[in-house]
């Protein structure tokens, strides 16, 4: 006897039929599945920022190096991404899921006995590269076991897993760095992917039937890893080389010619990987737009602020990661209740709010030094991941609802595919800004130190008075002491670096707003149909 479907569900006939066999209760079992898989893969993405100096001291990983750990993870997920249409079409939900997950829990141990650099970076590709072909599938899956009325409740319990794994992830990674190694912030989303992989086996929908292939648009992800790479590595010898660096240059025209070339393609491809008409609704452009430009504030946020606990505060690991932990738990209990707010308030009051309350969170870190308590980093940390809670279920509920069904998983596609980018290059870009701001601030520093200077002589004549202590003294003491002043000059350059990183973040939020107001001013319950 099949179970009554529960009112308000509009899903795709595979999804209709799971809840034929489980009742209402399969909505619990398919959010379960989708968050375990979503938490895993995502926490992946934000564990290892902590870890990146002792990686660095371990394999003698250089600066460029490293930030491809991340970049890298990144951008092989964006690209894969846009796989996903396919790869639900092909071979079901159920299988592109699980196997997804297999290939990351793969991945993930072969990182964490890499015994190189080129091991290392080549295990991170290929696990953020798994990672992007599972996201898409935890929105599209929980969008439609939620009646249309709650799909902002639906996103909030989304955001639980998608946004408390990279809140989590450096406190989780902090303490494995400091009592155990590096290698096992490669190992910890393993136990969540086990039972992920055998549940979706059995509660994920399978291949529709009759349902035909469709052929696989080569030419759309030869042009999209072009333009998405190319941009990547121009950005990054921008950074190590400077602005009038030719071989950048060429690496950034070949990544937007590239763009330009895919943007065409899949638009008169007649099964594109990416279904640019979608963006003829100004509701889900807008929306999308949003979610591209705050995936970089995100995931560079997140890069920036454990690094300027372990550089700037001087914290170690666990102790960097430890500041955010609070922020984390209070999100995870906020986003269910501001996903169930924002079915009753409009989009756009919703994600304004909170990309005004995340702004506002980082101008005082612009303020901050390293003599600035701990628990004002703690607070300020919070009151912006309360902006997030505010704006992520509501602006993912909007690009779903302005979207028919047939076309929801290249929507959910789309909205994971832009996150992403916009979080490759939000990191890739923050890099570069940090670098840059630090050599600014360390030539303006220097030119300030010279013998008039009454503050850079009390500097000399207290290291040497200490270092007299210690039984140095004469031209040793003398040549420690400039040693103490460079290091005073690097201290601050770092600070002011990261200072100006958090004004950034604030500048690009604040203007952010401009397309929020246009993700729609009608309450999603007032929106839909009885």
């Amino acid at each position: 006897m099949k179970a009554p479907i529960p009112a308000g569900i509009e899903a795709m006939p595979a999804v209709m039929e799971k809840f034929e066999e489980y009742g209402g209760n399969y909505r619990f079992w398919a959010t379960g599945i989708a968050m375990l898989g979503a938490f895993s893969t995502l926490l992946s993405s934000t564990i290892i920022n902590v870890a990146i100096p002792d990686i660095m001291g371990s394999l003698g990983m250089s600066a460029d190096e490293a930030q491809w750990l991340a970049a890298a993870f990144l951008a092989s997920g964006t690209i894969t991404m846009l796989m996903n249409t396919w790869f639900i079409r092909a071979f079901g939900m159920a299988v592109t899921f699980a196997g997804g997950l297999a290939l990351f829990a793969i991945t993930s141990l072969a990182g964490a006995t890499a015994g190189n650099t080129e091991m290392l970076l080549v295990m991170r590709l290929l696990c953020g590269a798994a990672a992007g072909v599972v996201m898409p599938i935890t929105m599209m899956l929980i969008a439609q076991v939620f009646p249309i009325r709650s799909r902002g409740l639906a996103m909030g319990m989304m955001g639980v897993g998608t946004i408390l794994a990279p809140a989590l992830g450096p406190t989780l990674g902090g303490v494995l760095v400091d009592h155990l190694s590096w290698r096992w912030v490669f190992v910890a989303p393993i136990p969540a992917v086990m039972p992920a992989i055998l549940l979706a086996l059995v509660f994920l929908p399978e291949r529709e039937k009759d349902t035909e292939t469709p052929d696989f648009d080569w030419e759309g992800l030869a042009l999209a890893s072009i333009y998405i790479i190319a941009i990547l590595v121009g950005l990054t010898r921008l950074q190590r080389e400077g602005v009038y660096d030719t071989e950048a240059a060429v690496w950034l025209v070949i990544g937007g010619v590239a763009f330009l070339a895919w943007v065409f393609w899949e638009l008169k491809c007649p099964d594109p990987l990416l279904e640019l008409r979608l963006f003829a609704n100004v509701r889900f452009s807008a929306a999308v737009t949003v979610t591209f430009i705050f995936g970089g504030i995100l995931y560079a946020s997140t890069y920036v602020f454990p690094l300027y606990a372990q550089y700037v505060s001087r914290l170690i690991p666990t102790d960097s990661g430890l500041v955010m932990a609070p922020a984390g738990l209070i999100m995870a209990v906020l986003f269910p209740i501001c996903g169930q707010l924002s079915d009753r308030a409009t989009p756009r009051l919703m994600v304004v709010t909170g990309l005004v309350i995340f702004a506002i969170s980082n101008i005082p870190m612009a303020y901050a030094d390293n003599m600035t308590p701990i628990s004002h980093l703690i607070g300020w940390y919070i009151l912006g991941r309360v902006g997030m809670a505010c704006l992520f279920p509501s602006l993912n509920a909007a690009c779903i609802n302005a979207l028919p069904l047939h076309l929801m998983s290249h929507g959910s596609s789309a909205v994971n595919f832009t996150r992403q980018l916009g979080g490759a290059f939000g990191v890739n870009l923050m890099v570069m800004f940090v670098s840059h701001r630090e050599g600014v601030h360390q030539w303006r520093v220097s030119e300030t130190q010279n013998w008039e200077n009454h503050g850079t002589m009390e500097q000399l004549r207290v290291a040497q008075e200490e270092l007299a202590k210690l039984g140095q003294t004469g031209y040793q003491s003398f040549e420690m002491s400039f040693g103490f002043l460079v290091q005073n000059i690097n201290a601050h350059s770092t600070m002011f670096a990261y200072r100006d990183s958090f004004w950034a973040i604030t500048i690009v939020t604040l203007l952010t707003i401009i397309a929020a107001w246009f993700t729609g001013s009608t309450r999603p319950i007032d929106d839909m149909p009885d």
